[in-house]
């Protein structure tokens, strides 16, 4: 689930976001280092709350238990409504732009596979999680396997060594570009909490999540950092910098034009492989929600046979597909996505709060506490402030989308107490 839902289609176009505002290869892997060592701070503040709370929700359940019930009610408002919701729909149309290259599509053809490959993966996930997470897993291996082989071939038919490698470092690194190639980098490690959403279908939890936090976000990272060193190693900077489509790019420069469908086919399919493990996770927070009388109850049924949350996973299948088939996905999303920033910050703050309560005693406590999460809370804290000051009048439509929810949770309230 970590590996998978990570893994997606950034690390094939991100790297050329961040090569141009770094202007230096060693600030380049400073930048994808410091991105997977935050990730990883963060992960641990997971891994912590999702020990002290191995239930159904994750992040939804951390924010209640840590603040309030309204504060968790805003989290499960966005996901819904634009940041889970709007990725799906994102990365279905990746995938189906991608399918584009093997047969024609114009735009309504994008639109009908993009819906198709959202509504299949949701009848999987329909039939039963073992299935959903089978699909998860072979996807998962396939896409690792193939980042494994591209590291290979790269650096052994490769054979430019690579100019600049400190030249500029301390300038990047100072300069306000880095921060932006940061939220790049950080962007491309998106997903790694959705994990925690499934904690009551998991294998002893308060075990098993903090494991694969810590060892799914490792593996990420060192994957990340060797995809990047293939590409400068096989590219001159610039070409990274202003390349649109950075891995094809690459297979081009090692194999020929004709690899370019090789790499398609791999983005394809890394694409499809996250877009499984984000519809699997998704659902089981609103029928947290549903559980604890947020949203209508009968949303939190379980299938009597299939033991699935059908009822929500057929819901976030409708929304995603009219977010796809609308195109307002790329406003909604874009313009909420950094407020998750928020959230997670908050999970780090609330784990002071939880320290200071009497009998709180997971069975796993973070390691480097309280430097870990506070260092992870003044960076979340930091990127919302960077949005902020960068976009002020779309950081405040978002915002105010977001906030949106409070009036909806207390009119609530008042509708379930009448």
């Amino acid at each position: 689930m970590v590996v998978g839902t990570i893994i997606g289609a950034s690390i094939f176009v991100q790297p050329s976001e961040i090569t141009a505002r770094t202007g230096a290869i060693s600030v380049v892997f400073l930048v994808w280092a410091v991105s997977g060592a935050l990730t990883l701070c963060g992960a641990l503040v997971c891994a912590e709350l999702s020990s002290a709370f191995p239930r159904t929700g994750g992040v939804y359940v951390f924010l209640k238990e840590c603040f309030s019930p309204a504060v968790g009610f805003l989290w499960g408002w966005a996901m819904f409504w634009s940041m889970h919701s709007g990725i799906i729909a994102a990365i279905g149309t990746v995938v189906a732009r991608y399918a584009g290259t093997f047969v024609p599509l114009g735009d309504v053809g994008i639109r009908v596979v993009a819906i198709g490959s959202i509504l299949a993966l949701s009848a999987v996930n329909y039939v039963g999680v073992r299935q959903g997470a089978g699909v998860q897993t072979a996807f998962t291996i396939g896409k690792v396997a193939a980042v494994g082989l591209i590291i290979v071939v790269g650096f052994t038919l490769g054979n430019r060594v690579p100019e600049h490698f400190v030249g500029g470092a301390t300038t990047a690194v100072t300069s306000p570009d880095f921060l932006l190639a940061l939220v790049a980098g950080l962007f491309a490690f998106g997903g790694w909490h959705m994990v925690t959403y499934a904690a009551e279908e998991t294998v002893n939890p308060t075990r098993t999540i903090p494991l694969a936090l810590f060892i799914g976000t490792a593996i990420v990272t060192l994957a990340y950092i060797a995809m990047n060193a293939v590409y400068l190693y096989v590219l001159p900077l610039e070409q990274v910098a202003k390349s649109t489509r950075v891995a094809a790019d690459a297979a081009t420069a090692l194999l020929g034009p004709g690899s370019a469908k090789v790499m398609a086919a791999l983005v394809l399919f890394s694409s499809f492989g996250a877009l499984s493990g984000i519809i699997l996770a998704g659902p089981r927070v609103y029928y947290s929600m549903a559980q604890d009388g947020l949203l209508f109850r009968w949303l939190g049924a379980v299938h009597p046979t299939l033991g699935t949350p059908h009822r929500v996973i057929v819901l976030q299948a409708i929304w995603s597909s009219v977010l796809v088939a609308t195109g307002t996905f790329r406003a909604l999303f874009t313009r909420v996505v950094y407020t998750e920033w928020i959230f997670f910050g908050l999970l780090a703050v609330g784990l002071f709060l939880l320290r200071r309560r009497k009998g709180y005693s997971p069975p796993y406590r973070i390691w480097g506490f309280p430097l870990v999460p506070a260092v992870f809370a003044l960076s979340c804290f930091a990127i919302v402030a960077n949005q902020v000051i960068t976009d002020p009048r779309e950081s405040a439509v978002g915002l105010g989308m977001v906030l949106l929810g409070l009036p909806v949770y207390y009119i609530w309230l008042r509708r379930n107490e009448s």
